[in-house]
């Protein structure tokens, strides 16, 4: 099962290694990682996606917050949440009607077209990966001149929220 980790950690040179290495230590896959930091220039926040049985993500979850460097740690995949993903795509667009076409999908998906040449469209959007996935299925595969993604963002819903606890 996919499981979607919010992880607040300390804005220190080496915590991502830690974090990366003791996936590769364990053989644990990491599907996507963000990171950046937080309001708090002293906190990052780390968005991993993995997956695995219950035991094997649970034991992950053991390992992230026995590392000095993790503040709070948050499986946010049984609780509601909002996750978002960025695309950035260019496309060719050469004809006039390539060209408009390509302007409709992207209206379409609520995507924005943010740089034009004379062949090529690049293309700015956001959403699940879901909608990412759907985007880039219409797009014909001799359009698609590069695809760039972000990975996996995503938030608890409402007011829960993976901050510090209080001392």
């Amino acid at each position: 099962m996919r499981h979607i980790i919010s992880i607040l950690l300390e804005n220190e040179s080496g915590a991502l290694s830690r974090v990366a290495g003791l996936f590769t230590a364990r053989g644990y896959n990491i599907a996507s990682l963000t990171v950046a930091p937080t309001e708090d220039p002293s906190l990052s926040r780390m968005t991993l996606v993995t997956s695995g049985s219950d035991s094997v993500v649970d034991q992950i979850r053991k390992q992230l917050n026995k590392l000095v460097d993790v503040v709070k740690l948050v499986d946010l995949t049984d609780n509601p949440r909002i996750e978002r993903e960025m695309l950035l795509i260019k496309v060719r667009a050469e004809a006039s009607g390539e060209r408009d076409e390509v302007k409709r999908l992207a209206d379409i998906f609520r995507g924005r077209i943010i740089d034009v040449t004379e062949r090529v469209y690049t293309i700015e959007l956001t959403g699940d990966g879901g909608k990412l996935d759907a985007f880039i299925a219409v797009i014909h595969p001799r359009r698609i001149v590069e695809v760039v993604r972000s990975g996996v963002i995503g938030i608890a819903r409402g007011e829960t929220a993976c901050i510090p606890d209080a001392p």
